[in-house]
């Protein structure tokens, strides 16, 4: 038997030994699926996946095989975040890198977000909007060339003309050009058709869309509604044609009714969600993706003078602060709610935040860690893959000091990280 002392103990073996199996002595482990903290289990792996638990410490029998002991541990499914932009990340300088960066640039600086993002326990992200490059990057952890999160990719977020994410705002005239449907901007039913298959020709697994304005646009308004109702009803319904779900970028009221009425999985934000809109949710299924972090981040460094231009300071001032008191009455509710952040809006790696800020608005810890795990699993349609320590899911666990029901700060610290059977982080 190969011994692997892992988390403050000397590591007497490399996380590459070929070995017919690897156990994992877990002190606490965290049953997602019943939402229970069991003790003294051993998590039993073979390749990629979990091949069972057993009750106790159990130690290899065969000489082949490895032994983590992480018996003074909270052991954990890898974590996923519902909402990341893995191609950029906020600084003062960020406006002006949209002219100053090739999309070589945006492509390595992505393998750091990436790495940073897996190494805080996030094995799986949901990411909803880049240049293109998140499809590349995606492909590339794949094939193994780097190291990150799985990624489920939007490609390029899907616009109006002038709405949040038309890639153009901001620019001068000359500049400004027309985009259409190949870079994400639909001004129409046909548009919104083309657009759609667009996103499938060009590698994506979904489609997000931003039904109202945004915070960070250089627009005017953070929360008009930016598409007619029959747009995204094609949106919707070109995507499902497709094997997509749609997610949608909300802050007002009237664009999120009309994307939860044309039938879209998650709505992004959700800032001025009122009663009606919450009933609406829970009738049409729609999840909520309460970007909590993002929210804080825009907050404090719209106080930050130039940092952000002009015209977004007040969109930052008057939706960050109110995200967290929405999120609180829509969990009250029953709305159907799905983690996820918003990192690139804050530092990539920071994601576990969210987990404090639900926490701190009403969620009990484990409905939040439930929120990042078996939820996300059901809407990526990876419930029998991921979300779980169960037999037959990957192999995706991370270990925490604490038993985070008890303490959800433990989650900022993950000292341990593997994903498909590998480890990526013993601390």
């Amino acid at each position: 038997m190969k011994k692997l002392f892992l988390l403050g103990l000397a590591v007497i073996a490399s996380s590459n030994l070929l070995a017919q199996d690897l156990y994992i002595q877990a002190g606490k482990l965290v049953d997602t699926r019943n939402g229970k903290v069991l003790n003294e289990k051993t998590i039993i792996i073979s390749g990629e996946r979990i091949k069972s638990i057993e009750n106790g410490f159990v130690e290899p029998s065969n000489e082949q095989d490895s032994l983590i002991v992480l018996k003074n541990k909270t052991v954990l499914p890898g974590f996923t975040d519902m909402h990341v932009h893995m191609e950029s990340e906020t600084n003062p300088g960020e406006y002006l890198e949209r002219y100053t960066n090739n999309e070589a640039d945006n492509a390595f600086n992505s393998i750091g977000f990436a790495r940073n993002t897996l190494m805080a326990g996030f094995t799986t992200v949901r990411d909803l909007g880049g240049t293109g490059v998140n499809i590349a990057l995606r492909d590339a952890i794949n094939q193994g060339k780097v190291d990150g999160p799985r990624i489920f990719t939007a490609g390029k977020s899907l616009a109006t003309t002038g709405g949040h994410a038309d890639p153009t705002n901001g620019m001068k005239n000359d500049l400004m050009g027309d985009p259409g449907p190949k870079e994400g901007v639909v001004n129409s039913v046909e548009d919104a058709k083309k657009a759609v298959r667009q996103r499938y020709k060009n590698g994506a697994d979904l489609i997000k869309i931003t039904a109202t304005g945004g915070v960070l646009s250089v627009a005017k308004s953070s929360s008009n509604p930016q598409f007619f109702e029959e747009e995204i009803e094609v949106i919707v319904k070109t995507a499902k044609d497709y094997g997509f779900h749609v997610a949608a970028h909300a802050h007002g009221d009237e664009g999120m009714q009309r994307a939860v009425k044309a039938g879209v999985k998650t709505i992004e934000h959700g800032t001025l969600m009122s009663e009606e809109t919450m009933e609406l949710m829970k009738k049409y299924d729609a999840y909520l993706v309460p970007t909590i972090t993002a929210g804080k981040e825009v907050t404090e460094k719209a106080e930050i003078e130039g940092y952000y231009p002009e015209l977004v300071v007040p969109k930052a001032k008057e939706i960050g602060p109110k995200i967290q008191n929405t999120f609180t009455q829509a969990y009250k509710k029953g709305v159907p709610i799905v983690f996820g952040t918003d990192a690139g809006v804050f530092k990539h790696g920071e994601n576990a935040r969210e987990f404090v800020y639900m926490v701190e608005a009403g969620m009990p810890a484990m409905k939040a860690i439930q929120s990042a795990t078996i939820t996300p699993a059901k809407i990526l349609k990876m419930e029998s893959d991921l979300g779980e320590i169960s037999q037959g899911f990957y192999a995706d666990i991370i270990a925490v000091d604490e038993d985070p029901t008890q303490n959800i700060e433990t989650l900022k610290k993950v000292r341990f990280v593997m994903k498909e059977g590998k480890i990526y982080k013993s601390e």
